[in-house]
C-alpha cells in the first residue's frame, strides 16, 4: 500500500508540475517555429525560433536521446532566441526543452513527428501534368462562417469590389475535386494560402491574393485551418491530383511578427529604418504596419530583373533590383542572413511534410538573393530529388529565363531549380492572336522564332508554359474569340513543356487590369450559393461555354499519360503560307499540331511534311475523331487549330 501511495503521490506531482510548465511557458514564450518537426531528415539540424517578452537571455538544454543544442543565437531583439538542435539519431517522440531565465526555469514540450514517406517518395509536378492555376478566395466559398474572422484586422467580404476578399475558401476547392477531374488536369496550383493578417488599405484594397504573409506556419483563417488545407490535399491526392503550393521567400507582409518586432538589423533588407519605425510605432502601444512617418526611407525595387544576370550591371542597379522592397506594404527579406533562409527553407520543407504538397511555386524568384535562393534549392532537391519547383521569372526573352534553370551553362551560379515560367512564350502567342502570320516576323512566327532558342534549356521538358494568369490580361481580354484561344491552347498541350492554365479559361472568363487586377480575377460562377447560374455544372453553362469546355476537357483526357506529348521528340517547321505545323513523335507514333494563322482559308501542303508525315496516308483528328485523308493537300478554315494523330 506504501509503495501504491508513492506512486499516486508521484503521479499528482507530475500533473502539477507539468501544469506549472505549461502556465509557465505560456507566460514567457508567445510562439515557438516550427511549431513541430520530423526526425529522420538528411540535413538533421533544426533552427527553433523562440518568441516571447526577454526570452533571448535564456539558456535551453534537452535531455531528449538522440538530440544535443547545438548553439544559441541571440538576436539584437531581446524577445528572440534562435535555438540550434541537431537531431541525428533521433526518434519520434515529445522532446522536453528545459528553459532557464532570469532566475526562473521550465520546461516546454517539443513533438518530433515521423515521417510519412521518404524523401525520395515524394514527387512532384512533370511534363506529365496540367497546372490549373486558382485564386482561393475567387474560385468556391465552401465555408461562409469563416467570410469574416474576429480578431483579424480585415473584416470585409464584399464580392461588389474587386480588390476586396469575396469568401472563397479551401473548403469550396474541396468540394469541387471532381469538377477538375471531369475536366481533366492533373495538378492543382493554388495561390498562396498562408495568414494575410492586415486591415485593407482605404477600405478598397485587401491581401485576399496571399501574398502579403504574416504567419508562415498558418493557413489564413478566411481559406480554412491547417488541417483543412492536409485534408485538401490528401483527397485531391485520392482523385488523382497533384497540390502545388505558392511560396514567397522574397518579402513578407508589413504586418509580419517581424515587423513589429524585428528581430535583428540585417533581418530585412535596407532595414536600418525599421529600427526607427518600430520605436514609432511602439508609441501606439498597438499591432500596425509601416508609420507613415518613415514610408519615404524606404527603398523601392526597380522590378528590372536584367541586372541580376548583366555581366556590365553597375552595382546600384543591382542594389536597386535586389534589395528594394517588392512594394510598400511587402518588406523584401534580407536572404544573405544565414537565419532568415534557416527558417525559409525549414518552413518549405515542413509544408512538404505536413501537408503533402506535390510542388512549390516560388514567386518573384529573381528578386531574392541569387546565391541564397540556390542554396535553398539544392536543400530542397537533396532532401526530395523527385519534388518539382517552379520559379516566377517575369522576362519575356528565353536567353535570360533559360540562365535561371538547374544546369545552365548560361551562368556561372547553378541555380538548381528545376522548373522556370515561359513568359517568353506568353508575350509571343499574345501578341500572335492579333496578326496575321506574314513570311518572316509576325503571327506564329513569334511562336516559331521563341521555341527556336530552346536549345538555351538544359531541360525544355521543365519549362513550364502557359497563355495567361493571375497577374496579366486574361486571353481572351474582353472579348470572346473562341477560335484564337482554342489555337493557343491546342498548341500549349501539345508543345514540349509543362502546361498551366488559370482558372475560368474552360469557360471563357475574360478580363483585363486595365481598371484594375481584380478584372482579371473574377469568381468563379457558381462558387456562391446566391450566383444565379453554375457552371461547374452542364446545365449551369451555356451553350458556348459548354462547347469550350469539352473541347478542352477532350484534349485534357487525351494529354494524359500520353507519352508522345510527354517523352516525344520536337519538330517544328517554319509558317508557310500561313500554316504552322508542330510534331511530337515517340515510338512510332506521331501527333501534329496545325494552325492556321490566317483569317482566311489556308492549305497544309502536306509534302512539305513528309520527313514526318512518312507514308502514312490517314491521320485521326484528335477532337472530333474524324479520318484526316494525308494523300492530297489539307484545307484549313481561318484560324482553325488541328491535331492530328497516326
Amino acid at each position: 500500500m506504501k509503495i501504491k501511495a508513492i506512486l499516486i503521490t508521484l503521479f499528482i506531482g507530475i500533473v502539477m508540475t507539468s501544469e506549472a510548465v505549461t502556465a509557465a511557458s505560456k507566460d514567457r514564450i508567445e510562439r515557438m517555429e516550427p511549431t513541430d518537426w520530423y526526425v529522420g531528415m538528411k540535413d538533421a539540424s533544426l533552427q527553433i525560433m523562440v518568441y516571447g517578452t526577454g526570452i533571448g537571455t535564456a539558456e535551453v538544454t534537452t535531455m531528449y536521446e538522440g538530440v544535443h543544442v547545438d548553439s544559441l543565437v541571440r538576436l539584437h531583439s531581446p524577445n528572440y532566441l534562435l535555438v540550434y538542435l541537431n537531431l541525428q539519431g533521433a526518434q519520434p517522440g515529445t522532446m522536453m526543452l528545459k528553459f532557464k531565465n532570469k532566475g526562473r526555469t521550465w520546461s516546454v514540450p517539443y513533438q518530433l513527428k515521423k515521417r510519412a514517406m521518404k524523401g525520395e517518395e515524394r514527387i512532384g509536378f512533370s511534363n506529365d501534368d496540367v497546372l490549373y492555376m486558382l485564386m482561393p478566395d475567387r474560385f468556391a466559398n465552401g465555408n461562409t462562417s469563416n467570410d469574416v474572422v474576429e480578431g483579424m484586422h480585415d473584416k470585409l467580404c464584399n464580392r461588389q469590389e474587386p480588390s476586396l476578399r469575396h469568401g472563397g475558401d479551401l473548403e469550396g476547392i474541396r468540394q469541387h475535386l471532381d469538377y477538375f477531374t471531369q475536366l481533366g488536369v492533373t495538378a492543382l496550383w493554388l495561390t498562396p494560402v498562408l495568414e494575410n493578417n492586415r486591415p485593407a488599405d482605404n477600405n478598397k484594397h485587401s491581401c485576399y491574393h496571399g501574398y502579403a504573409t504574416t504567419d508562415y506556419y498558418r493557413v489564413d483563417p478566411r481559406f480554412g485551418t491547417n488541417e483543412e488545407y492536409r485534408q485538401l490535399v490528401t483527397e485531391a491526392h485520392a482523385k488523382g491530383l497533384k497540390v502545388v503550393m505558392d511560396m514567397i521567400f522574397n518579402h513578407c507582409g508589413d504586418y509580419h511578427q517581424w515587423i513589429q518586432d524585428v528581430p535583428s538589423r540585417d533581418w530585412f533588407n535596407s532595414a536600418s529604418w525599421l529600427e526607427n519605425n518600430q520605436k514609432t510605432n511602439s508609441k501606439s502601444g498597438k499591432q500596425q504596419g509601416l508609420a507613415s512617418d518613415r514610408r519615404s526611407e524606404y527603398l523601392q525595387t526597380s522590378y528590372k530583373l536584367t541586372p541580376i544576370l548583366d555581366p556590365y550591371a553597375s552595382k546600384v542597379d543591382r542594389r536597386e533590383t535586389e534589395d528594394g522592397w517588392f512594394v510598400l506594404s511587402m518588406p523584401d527579406l534580407n536572404q544573405r542572413n544565414p537565419h532568415v533562409m534557416k527558417y525559409l527553407t525549414q518552413n518549405s520543407k515542413w509544408w512538404i511534410e505536413t501537408v503533402g504538397i506535390n510542388g512549390i511555386r516560388m514567386d518573384t524568384y529573381p528578386y531574392a538573393d541569387r546565391d541564397a535562393m540556390a542554396r535553398w534549392m539544392k536543400a530542397i532537391n537533396e532532401e526530395y530529388p523527385n519534388f518539382n519547383t517552379v520559379g516566377e521569372i517575369w522576362v519575356t526573352e528565353p536567353a535570360y529565363t533559360a540562365a535561371w534553370q538547374k544546369d545552365s551553362k548560361l551562368s556561372e551560379q547553378n541555380s538548381n531549380l528545376k522548373t522556370v515560367m515561359d513568359f517568353a512564350f506568353f508575350d509571343r502567342i499574345n501578341q500572335a492572336k492579333n496578326e496575321e502570320t506574314d513570311g518572316w516576323w509576325k503571327g506564329l512566327n513569334r511562336v516559331y522564332n521563341v521555341l527556336c532558342y530552346d536549345y538555351l534549356y538544359p531541360d525544355a521538358s521543365n519549362v513550364m508554359a502557359f497563355i495567361e494568369n493571375h497577374d496579366t490580361d486574361r486571353f481572351l481580354g474582353n472579348g470572346n474569340d473562341m477560335t484564337a484561344l482554342k489555337q493557343a491552347l491546342a498548341l500549349l498541350l501539345t508543345m514540349n513543356r509543362i502546361p498551366q492554365l488559370y482558372y475560368g479559361t474552360e469557360v471563357l472568363m475574360n478580363g483585363t487590369k486595365e481598371v484594375s487586377d481584380g478584372q482579371v480575377r473574377r469568381d468563379f460562377i457558381g462558387g456562391w450559393k446566391d450566383d444565379v447560374r453554375n457552371c461547374f455544372t452542364t446545365e449551369g453553362r451555356t451553350k458556348v461555354e459548354n462547347e469550350m469546355f469539352n473541347w478542352l476537357s477532350h484534349l485534357l483526357h487525351w494529354r494524359q499519360g500520353n507519352k508522345v506529348i510527354s517523352k516525344g521528340s520536337q519538330t517544328q517547321f517554319i509558317p508557310y503560307k500561313g500554316v504552322y505545323v508542330l510534331a511530337r513523335r515517340h515510338e512510332g507514333r506521331t501527333v501534329l499540331t496545325v494552325l492556321n494563322g490566317l483569317r482566311s482559308t489556308a492549305t497544309l501542303s502536306v509534302a512539305r511534311y513528309a520527313e514526318v508525315i512518312g507514308a502514312h496516308q490517314t491521320a485521326t483528328d484528335v477532337i472530333t475523331g474524324r479520318t484526316i485523308d494525308l494523300s492530297r493537300d489539307v484545307m484549313l478554315s481561318p484560324r482553325e487549330a488541328l491535331i492530328l494523330e497516326f
